[in-house]
This record gives C-alpha cells, sequence and structure tokens, in this order.
C-alpha cells in the first residue's frame, strides 16, 4: 500500500478544503467524495541562498517564440490569459471559493492540486473518468479566475521514494492519469496553468548518478505520445511537456526548482534536461510554511526538522530576505535560458509580527504584506503572478489572516497594479 508524504497528505485534504466534493459549491454540479487526507507539512524547503539584484534572463523561443523579448513572454502569457497586463494575484490551497466570496476577494488565478496514483488518487474524487478536473476549473471560471493545477503524482509512494518510475505498473497509471488531466483540460477550451510535480525535481537532483536526471532509469517511452524519448528521469520531464502539446494546446505548463543544497544554476542544468526550458514559465517558491510555525516547531507533522532563521528582513539586509530569493530565481531564470516568465506559488499567508511564533492557524509571516506592497519588484524581475496558499492544514489562510490579504489585494488592484517587465 502506498504511503503518501505529509505534503501528499496535506495536498489531498486542501484540495477538498478548497472546492469541496469536487467543485460541487458556487453552482456547479458533481458528487465526488473527499478522500482520507490528513493534516501534515511538506518537505521541500525555499532555498534562497545569494544575493545582488536580479538578473534579466535572455530572451529565447519559450512563451513568447522565438527572438521576443523578455518583457513580450510575460506580456504574451498574461494576454494569453485574458487577463489584466499586470502582474497577476493568485490563491490556492486552503481558500475556498465560498471564504474568497465572503470578502469580496476576486483573485485573477486559483490553484488546486491533483494528487496520488491508482485508488483514491484525484480521478476517482468525482467519478473514475476525472471530473474532478472540469468541476473545479469551471466553478473557477466562473468566478472570474483562470484554473491552476498542481500535478502532484509522484509523491505517491513517499516524496523521496523514486522506485515507482521505473515500475512499468506504477508508470503506465501514472502516465494514463496524466494523459486524463490534459485530455480534460483539452475539454475545457480555455487556458489552464499546470505546475508539474513539486519536489519530485529534488529528490531526483539528490538521488540521481552525478544529479543527472538522464541517467536514473524510468519508463517513458511506452507512452504513444513519447516514443522516442529516453526512459529516464529527464524524459519523464520531457515527455510530461510533449504530451501536453500534443493533447491540451491550451495548457500552459510550468516546472518548480528545488534549490536543496545547491545552485541556482547547478539546478538549471538539471532542469534543462528534463525539458524545464521548453516549458512555459518558471515557479518559484517561497517557502511553504508560515515562519512562525517553523519557529515553534508546532505542530511537529508540519513544522518540526528545520533549523536556521525563518522570518524574512524586510529591509532586505539581515538573511534570510527577500531580495536574496528574487536573485535565486533570477540566476535561475537565466542559466535556464528562453526567458521564461515567473510565477511565484504556494506563498504564505501569516500576518506580520514583532513576536515570533504563533498559533495554530494564526502564525506570523511577512510574506503577503511585503509582496503585495513591493510586487514592482517581482513585476521588473520577469514574474507574471504571484499565487499565496497555505503549505499545510495548520497554516495561515483569508480565513484566518484578520482580513489582511482582502485589505492588500484591493490596495495593490487600486493602484493599478505592478507593470510587467
Amino acid at each position: 500500500m502506498a504511503i503518501f508524504t505529509l505534503r501528499h497528505a496535506a495536498a489531498l485534504l486542501l484540495a477538498f478544503l478548497l472546492f469541496g466534493c469536487g467543485g460541487g459549491s458556487d453552482g456547479t454540479s458533481g458528487s465526488g467524495t473527499s478522500g482520507s487526507g490528513t493534516s501534515g507539512s511538506g518537505t521541500s524547503g525555499s532555498g534562497t541562498s545569494g544575493s545582488g539584484t536580479s538578473g534579466s534572463g535572455t530572451s529565447g523561443s519559450g512563451t513568447s517564440g522565438s527572438g521576443t523579448s523578455s518583457t513580450a513572454a510575460s506580456v504574451a502569457l498574461v494576454a494569453k490569459l485574458g487577463k489584466p497586463s499586470r502582474v497577476l494575484v493568485g490563491l490556492g490551497a486552503g481558500n475556498s471559493l465560498t471564504q474568497m466570496q465572503s470578502q469580496s476577494i476576486h483573485p485573477d488565478i486559483v490553484d488546486t492540486y491533483l494528487v496520488g496514483v491508482g485508488a483514491g488518487a484525484w480521478p476517482t474524487w468525482n467519478s473514475p473518468d476525472g471530473a474532478y478536473i472540469t468541476y473545479t476549473a469551471q466553478a473557477v471560471q466562473a468566478y472570474g479566475a483562470t484554473p491552476m493545477f498542481t500535478f502532484y503524482q509522484m509523491a505517491q509512494n513517499g516524496g523521496g521514494n523514486l522506485s515507482g518510475i521505473n515500475d512499468a505498473t506504477f508508470m503506465n497509471n501514472y502516465w494514463g492519469q496524466a494523459r486524463l488531466m490534459y485530455q480534460r483540460i483539452a475539454a475545457l477550451n480555455a487556458p489552464v496553468l499546470i505546475n508539474l510535480e513539486p519536489d519530485f525535481w529534488g529528490f531526483v537532483w539528490a538521488q540521481a548518478p552525478g544529479h543527472d536526471p538522464a541517467q536514473m532509469p524510468a519508463v517513458v517511452s511506452s507512452q504513444a505520445e513519447c516514443s522516442g524519448l529516453p526512459n529516464t528521469a529527464a524524459g519523464v520531464g520531457q515527455c510530461l511537456v510533449q504530451m501536453g502539446r500534443k493533447i491540451a494546446p491550451n495548457a500552459l505548463l510550468g516546472f518548480p526548482p528545488s534549490f536543496w543544497g545547491t545552485s541556482p544554476t547547478a539546478i538549471a542544468t538539471e532542469m534543462q534536461a528534463a525539458g524545464a526550458n521548453l516549458a512555459d514559465f518558471i515557479v518559484a517558491q517561497t517557502s511553504d510554511r508560515d515562519a512562525g510555525c517553523m519557529e515553534v516547531a508546532s505542530p511537529p507533522s508540519e513544522c518540526a526538522g528545520r533549523t536556521g532563521s525563518f522570518y524574512w528582513d524586510e529591509a532586505n539586509i539581515a538573511t534570510p530576505n527577500f531580495h536574496q530569493s528574487q536573485s535565486a530565481i533570477s540566476d535561475y531564470r537565466a542559466a535556464l535560458g528562453n526567458g521564461l516568465p515567473i510565477l511565484w506559488w504556494q506563498t504564505p499567508m501569516g500576518v506580520p509580527s514583532a513576536t515570533p511564533g504563533g498559533t495554530n492557524q494564526h502564525y506570523r509571516d511577512n510574506h503577503v504584506d511585503y509582496m503585495l506592497r513591493n510586487t514592482q519588484e517581482y513585476g521588473d524581475s520577469h514574474t507574471f503572478a504571484i499565487v499565496f496558499s497555505s503549505g499545510g492544514t495548520f497554516q495561515t489562510s483569508i480565513s484566518s489572516d484578520g482580513g489582511q490579504f482582502a485589505r492588500l489585494l484591493s490596495q495593490y488592484l487600486t493602484q493599478g497594479g505592478a507593470t510587467l517587465r
């Protein structure tokens, strides 16, 4: 029997907290049943080492097309979404449409996890044919937002357990569900953002011989859409892109690099091998937990086991700070090539405080405050969107932030938003 990682279990529960019965609320149909997810924490960190000013990346073929500028890539992607030409703001897991409605919050993007492989996985949440995607996307679209799905299947056997990628039974199920996701998205006939396998690429980096995903065996070429691709972990990423392009041209794809103990430039080499430079955008993660939760290391299921300073310095002098994070992603983007625009994902939602720590769903953090007050910094470094969400079931959300997100988003929009670069 497969064992969920703590992030995996939390993602499953949060997906149902977000839309209840697969989007059956907000006027959409569907009677899906929830899974058995328990609260927990993710395993990924957000390594933000590095300093200096953000780089500008190179122009290339990515979203904008060959020979166009980096600015055009951000503008073109936002135009594909049919959204205003500014840095977009989204919400994800732990923030329900009902809660958004009650506070008159209208995000540009709403993100939902797709979790698991086989029995109990996301294709069964409404029916055996993946209707969860359709109901969820329709509910999000009816609310005026672009759907985003975080495709999180590789954690089925445990986040660091990569034995499944070279197991034909597991991977045939995996690819069957990937194909189903793309088919469901294609049928929507509207743009959808997809975040491809958080954490997985960090584990590949750690375990592949020579940190080279091309040296780690995997089942890939058995899929009709991917015949001819290498049977390696690098081929997994390439197949996710190639399958998406063939089945769902309305799908916009992004890969999330994991900066776990190495440089952004080194990770870019890995991600190029996996085809991340052929995607439409880069997924950048700030931190998957409120700082206060990690400061008190409680509850242990979500916030224990990490060391260091967690509350970022708004003055951008002490470590960690926001400019270091921006610089790391800019370095990665430049090394990856193709001038892809950036989406910041699963950004924690706590409220600033001079007192460390906090309590369940009321931990301190300053990402929302800083990033919605200084959004132009992100626009200037080729960000096209920032998506805020709980990284676990005990973290702060719009239901427990005292109206912080609603107030700052309103201020951001009233001021006209940050310019895309």
